[in-house]
Order: structure tokens, then sequence, then C-alpha cells
């Protein structure tokens, strides 16, 4: 590996393809105890920069050594990603990791009335987060009070979307590129679009592309990292 164990003491930027069904902390739980052996330090300072859904799969950006103190820098840059929407469906959590929990007839719907439809979401506007995720409500993370059945209500927050657009139709599944701005959930935005339609809709895959300059394609997986580290 061209990696030395000072370097990563003195802090690397590592780009990492998020596997399915991991969070972003069981990766970075899983780099931090094999960097401790790897470099021989009991405490190595590991940390990402922009939370990707455990269903969510791409490029996760991992900050070591002295580099943690950039991850509020690299958090902050604009983010690209490859949403797969379902239309005529709506879950709770607006993917699939809850039941679907209601339906729609779609046979009226065009792929024309989509385009439509995702234009109005491009530029700034304001988002009310998923309430299956981590966000705070009086102390308590709002997808533990969701689970619990409590009736959740999020405050609405000022993001910018660059860029919507439809790159692929499987009906009722559509394909589509979103830019964004950070603080983006791009599960909110599969929601939103469904309502936008008068019919339901929710994401069932995510891609991140880019962070920044960083591309998915310069990435690493976490597997053949890990492989790596184990075989200094």
């Amino acid at each position: 590996m061209a990696f030395t164990p000072q370097d990563f003491i003195n802090g690397q930027v590592l780009l990492v393809n998020k596997p399915i069904n991991w969070t972003s902390f069981d990766v970075v739980n899983k780099l931090r105890f094999n960097l401790r052996r790897f470099t021989g330090q009991k405490k190595i300072k590991v940390g990402h920069a922009g939370t990707l859904d455990p269903l969510a799969t791409g490029l996760l950006l991992i900050c070591t050594g002295k580099f943690t103190k950039k991850i509020n820098e690299y958090q902050g840059l604009p983010k690209s990603y490859r949403a797969t929407i379902k239309l005529g469906e709506e879950t709770p959590s607006y993917d699939a990791e809850t039941e679907v929990s209601k339906t729609w007839d779609i046979s009226q719907l065009s792929v024309d009335q989509v385009k439509q439809a995702m234009q109005h979401f491009v530029g700034d506007v304001k988002q009310f987060p998923p309430v299956f995720s981590a966000v705070k409500k009086d102390g308590i993370r709002s997808y533990q009070l969701a689970r619990e059945g409590v009736d959740v209500k999020l405050d609405a927050r000022e993001i910018t979307i660059s860029e919507f657009e439809l790159v692929e139709s499987k009906w009722p599944e559509i394909v589509a590129d979103v830019q964004c701005s950070k603080g983006t959930y791009i599960r909110s935005l599969a929601h939103d679009l469904g309502r936008e339609l008068g019919v339901g809709s929710y994401l069932t895959g995510l891609v991140r592309t880019k962070v920044g300059d960083f591309e998915l394609k310069d990435a690493i997986e976490l597997d053949d990292l890990i492989k790596e580290l184990r075989a200094e």
C-alpha cells in the first residue's frame, strides 16, 4: 500500500465506496479498528464527512488524523447522486426500509409530467427532513420517536438543488441525477416529487457519485482497503 502508518496519523482523506446496509458510522468504526493495528496507535482520529443512509451506496469521504479538522469543510461541499425512485407508492421512511403504506393509480401519469414536476424543485427550496432520520427533536433522534409511533414534526431547512434530471425511465421507476447542497435529503426529494405529481413515490436506490471534486470512480471498495491495511 502506498500509505505509511505516519501518513494516516498526519492526516489522509480516503475515498470509500460505502457498501449497502452499512451505516456511515459502521465504516468509520471498521476503519478505526484496522488503522489502530496498522499504525500501532491506540488512539487515532477517524471520521466521515457526510452521512449516507444504510440503504445508499457510493462515495463516503473518510478523514484520518489531523485531517479530521477538515471534516466540516468537506461536509459543506456540493454533492451529486444517482437516485432510483418508484412512483405510485409511499413508505413512512421515504425509502425501502419500511413497508409500502399507500398506493396510487399512475396509469394516466406520463414521463413528460414527471420531468416538468422535477423542475419545480430546482433552485433554493425549503425541505422537510424525513421523520426516519437522525435529526434531533427535543434531544431525541427523530427515527427513534417515529419507530415508537410518535407523530414527529420537523422544521423545514433551506437547501439548494442545482440539478434534478431524468436519465432513465423504468416505469414505474425512474432514475434521476441530482446535484445539491449540504443537508439535502434525497429521500425527501423523492417523496416530495410524488406529492407534486399528486401520487406517492419513494426512494428505491441511491448512489452518491461526487462530493465537491471527489468522484466515486476514484473510490476504493471497503473490503479492498481493509485487506491492504492487514497486508502491511
